[in-house]
């Protein structure tokens, strides 16, 4: 795949904040994305430095020190639409998604509604307010279920459970986050995640990545520190099942309002083979274990011809001839 964002000139961005950190609870993977990141844009001669969450930011744009931001601050302020409403009002470009699908998109209960709403797959699950009797949500849905907080990421505060004696356990570390509580069906069978970047302006689906971690779950041990998690880029033997996915996750995509990147996560019944839309991550991992580098590597988009892509993402017509 070859990029025409590659014959930009990296003086068109100006000084690039590469936003990092943060104080959500995936603050330290946000760090290992953003290093990479600030890496890879300084490699392509990008005026780029390291900022490390919103209020060193905040002294960037009243010093007026700041032309453009990388978004790579996972969780939190970063991907639930703050950040974005504080870089519209100083009418700065930005990595992502704008403040409308940061914001829905950051809520996993709204995020489903909108699928549901919009016709697409997603498992069948309940809000579950904070106190509620948990068991009878359960049994609502039958057993195996997850619950998890509905504004993390990166499997914080997620549990799988099996037996309704799990249950008390689950909620009681889900209710430790910021924010509503998911009970959700539990999809038997593999784990997909398709990356969405607006390569060129136009939103494409990368290959999908099949998910196998050794344990039982793709958890975030599995994710951000085993190294003996297997991931199968493209993930679908079947042609058929791979142009399916990669329509849905546009499909998802465009129906939560999102632009620039993001990641769309699945899980697939084992016996229907039907795919269900799980999440979408907003700022995606860009660490050595990330599934977006992966991906982008196999059609031939090496990870800072990636970065560069996306911050290109940020470039209005008429921009690059300022």
């Amino acid at each position: 795949m070859s990029l025409a964002t590659s014959n930009l000139d990296p003086k068109v961005f100006g000084r690039v904040a590469v936003l990092m950190g943060g104080t959500s609870a995936e603050r330290e993977v946000s760090l290992d994305s953003g290093s990479g990141i600030l890496n890879a844009l300084t490699n392509k001669g990008v005026n780029a430095f390291a900022v490390d969450g919103l209020e060193a930011l905040l002294k960037h744009l009243n010093d007026k020190t700041v032309d453009r931001v990388f978004n790579i601050m996972h969780g939190g302020e970063g991907e639930n639409g703050v950040l974005q409403g504080v870089l519209e009002a100083f009418g700065i470009p930005y990595t992502g998604p704008g403040v409308m699908g940061s914001a829905l998109t950051m809520d996993k209960i709204r995020t489903k509604q909108v699928w549901e709403a919009s016709g697409l797959p997603t498992p069948k699950f309940i809000r579950l307010a904070r106190g509620e009797d948990v068991h009878a949500a359960a049994k609502q849905l039958g057993l195996p279920v997850v619950v998890k907080p509905s504004a993390e990421g990166s499997s914080v505060g997620v549990s799988m459970v099996e037996s309704d004696a799990e249950l008390e356990e689950a909620v009681k570390l889900a209710s430790t986050f910021h924010g509503e509580l998911l009970i959700e069906q539990m999809i038997q069978g593999p784990e997909y995640s398709v990356p969405v970047v607006a390569l060129d302006g136009e939103a494409t689906a990368l290959p999908s990545i099949k998910i196998i971690p050794k344990g039982r779950w793709y958890d975030y041990h599995a994710k951000y520190i085993a190294d003996d998690t297997q991931y199968i880029c493209p993930g679908c033997d079947d042609a058929t099942e791979e142009a399916t996915i990669k329509d849905l996750a546009v499909k998802a995509f465009k129906a939560a309002g999102l632009e620039s990147w993001s990641r769309v996560d699945f899980m697939q019944d084992k016996t229907t083979r039907q795919f269900y839309l799980i999440e979408v991550n907003t700022a995606p991992g860009m660490t050595s274990h990330s599934l977006v580098p992966k991906a982008a590597d196999v059609v031939g988009v090496n990870y800072e011809e990636l970065c560069y892509a996306i911050l290109a993402s940020t470039v209005k017509e008429g921009d690059a001839s300022k």
